[in-house]
Order: C-alpha cells, then sequence, then structure tokens
C-alpha cells in the first residue's frame, strides 16, 4: 500500500524542516544553543506574539485577516498599566476589564463584517486606527507599573525545570494553555470544523446549512479577546504600558501563521504549525544574537525571505489542487 501526501500538509512539513534546520545550523555553530535555557527563553520572548497568533489562525483559516491586533495590545497594556499604577485598581478586575472590551471589539467587527458585507481588511484597519488612538487618549507616554505584589507574582511563579530555570506563568504557560486550547478547538469541536468549511467555501458552506455569520462574529469575537489577553501577557513581558508599542505587530503575526502552513486563501492550516512559525521567528532572532555582529534587521530581512517562499508554495499548491478537481 502506497501512502500518499495531502498537498494541504505540504506547508506545515516545511514549516517543521525549516524549524528542525535553523536548530540544527544554530547548534553546530554555537555553544548551548541547543540548550532548554534558549528553548524557555523562546516561549517567554514570543509568548505573546504567539497567543495572537492562535487566533489569527482561525481568522486566515476562514479567509479573514485582521489589522487591529498589534493597537489592541498597546492600549490594553497602557489601560492595564495606568488602572494598576495610577488608580491603584486591583490587577484581576483591570484584566477582566481588558478581556471583556476585547471581546467588545471583536463582537463588533465580526457583525459589521458580516451583517454589512463589509471587508474584513477595511473593517479591521479602523479598529486598528480606533485603538491606537484610545491609547493615546490615556497616555501620551510610557507608563511604569509600580511595584504591585499580584501581578509580580505572576512574572515569579513558573513551573522549575533546572537550577534557576522555570517556566513562568504569566507569559510562557499562559501561550501553552491558548495553543493547548486552539489546536482541540480547531480539531475536536463544531466550531473548529465549520471554521474550516468557511475558510474553503462559504457559499457551500451556507448551502450546508452551517451557522457561517454566528461562526465569523465568533472568529473575530475570539480572536480579539486573544489580542487583549496577550495584551496583559505583553505587559506581564516588558511591566509597563506605552501607546506605540507594538506598531506593526500584526504583520509579524500574519508572518508567523503563514510560515506555520496557513493558507492564505483560507480553509487549511493548523495550530501546531502556527506555533511552529511563532518559534522560527525567535530562532532567527536567536540565531543573530548569538551570531554577536549582525544588525537586528536581519531579522526581518530572513522573515521576508522565509514568507516570500511559503507564498510561493502555497501559490502552487493551490494551483495544483485546482487542476486536480477539475481533471477529476
Amino acid at each position: 500500500m502506497k501512502l500518499r501526501l495531502n498537498q494541504r500538509n505540504i506547508p506545515i512539513l516545511a514549516t517543521f524542516a525549516v524549524f528542525v534546520l535553523i536548530y540544527i545550523v544554530g547548534s553546530i555553530m554555537y555553544r548551548n544553543f541547543f540548550s532548554l535555557r534558549v528553548l524557555v527563553n523562546l516561549l517567554i520572548d514570543n509568548a505573546f506574539v504567539g497567543v495572537i497568533a492562535v487566533g489569527m489562525t482561525f481568522v486566515i483559516i476562514s479567509g479573514g485577516i485582521d489589522l487591529s491586533v498589534g493597537s489592541l495590545v498597546a492600549f490594553t497594556g497602557v489601560l492595564t498599566a495606568k488602572l494598576v499604577s495610577v488608580y491603584h485598581v486591583h490587577p484581576l478586575i483591570v484584566i477582566a476589564l481588558a478581556l471583556a472590551i476585547g471581546a467588545a471589539l471583536g463582537f463588533t467587527m465580526g457583525n459589521l463584517i458580516h451583517h454589512f458585507s463589509l471587508p474584513p481588511f477595511l473593517v479591521t484597519l479602523v479598529g486598528m486606527f480606533l485603538m491606537r488612538g484610545l491609547s493615546f487618549q490615556l497616555s501620551l507616554s510610557s507608563i511604569a507599573i509600580q511595584k504591585n505584589p499580584f501581578l509580580f507574582s505572576l512574572t515569579s511563579i513558573g513551573i522549575p525545570l533546572a537550577k534557576r530555570l522555570k517556566l513562568p506563568l504569566g507569559t510562557a504557560i499562559v501561550f501553552l494553555i491558548v495553543v493547548a486550547i486552539g489546536i482541540y478547538v480547531s480539531h475536536f469541536t463544531k466550531f473548529g470544523r465549520n471554521v474550516y468549511a468557511i475558510g474553503g467555501n462559504e457559499q457551500s458552506a451556507i448551502l450546508m446549512g452551517l451557522p457561517v455569520g454566528k461562526t465569523k462574529i465568533m472568529i473575530y469575537t475570539l480572536n480579539s479577546t486573544l489580542c487583549a489577553l496577550a495584551g496583559v501577557v505583553y505587559t506581564l513581558y516588558t511591566l509597563s504600558g506605552y501607546p506605540l508599542a507594538c506598531v506593526g505587530l500584526e504583520l509579524d503575526v500574519i508572518a508567523a501563521v503563514v510560515i506555520g502552513g496557513t493558507l492564505l486563501t483560507g480553509g487549511a492550516g493548523y495550530i501546531e504549525g502556527t506555533l511552529l512559525g511563532v518559534l522560527i521567528l525567535g530562532l532567527i532572532q536567536t540565531f543573530i544574537t548569538f551570531q554577536g555582529t549582525l544588525s537586528s534587521w536581519w531579522t526581518k530581512i530572513v522573515i521576508g525571505i522565509l514568507l516570500f517562499v511559503f507564498i510561493l508554495l502555497q501559490t502552487y499548491i493551490t494551483k495544483t489542487s485546482s487542476l486536480s478537481a477539475r481533471k477529476a
């Protein structure tokens, strides 16, 4: 019996190959590159990006896009820092408020996209400007979070892995939990199956009687809620809020999702691949840091090249699939 490789699985296999290749080359060239500490730092440094990328994966699989994520993270950071440091509101109340605002934004954008048939690009572009403007309304400068016992405990509590090394709760563990939930939702729930169906062919999904409108609204609500959660993670990571934070973050997130094997045309993709895509972005930055003489801008150059290669791969797969469907 011959094993046949599904063409839609080629991008995630290519992502895994790139991840392994970078790790092998880095381990050969630099001492301690292949170490538990480097892996833990990858999870910590890229936790907020990864949390957003999980939500963005659902959006792109459905055939949509969301440009508001970076601005929402900045708004959440400024809101959290100001309420906690200036007004001394308990962090749990602030976190709940931030998540509620994120959910409300996503719910509103989802309704506009569905009920008024507006392009997701334009609706989320409005969301991007709105949240960035509100960030500056809260503060024109950076706000440092003063010593708050609860927030500092979130940054210090974690799972011990080795001497002076632990997996912190407020960043890495939250990231891994969100990834695990995302994998479960995408593979084992009705919502996940509906997302794939809408991205594969929305008209067919409508004819099948699937709740297309409700699912679209839920997708954007979920994504914005995760963005607000990522804003909390980012605040714990930097212990500050800054209205100009995360400018262009939406492009990094989209790059991570695409490099992770999710088709820009929708209908195919895996949260597992997105996890690898986020780690690849972090590995490239780590590789350049270990090298020591290259500018950090090389990270953007390498990511751009990888993104270009994966877009070409996706184009080839899409055309091949179309030709196969016509012949069938």
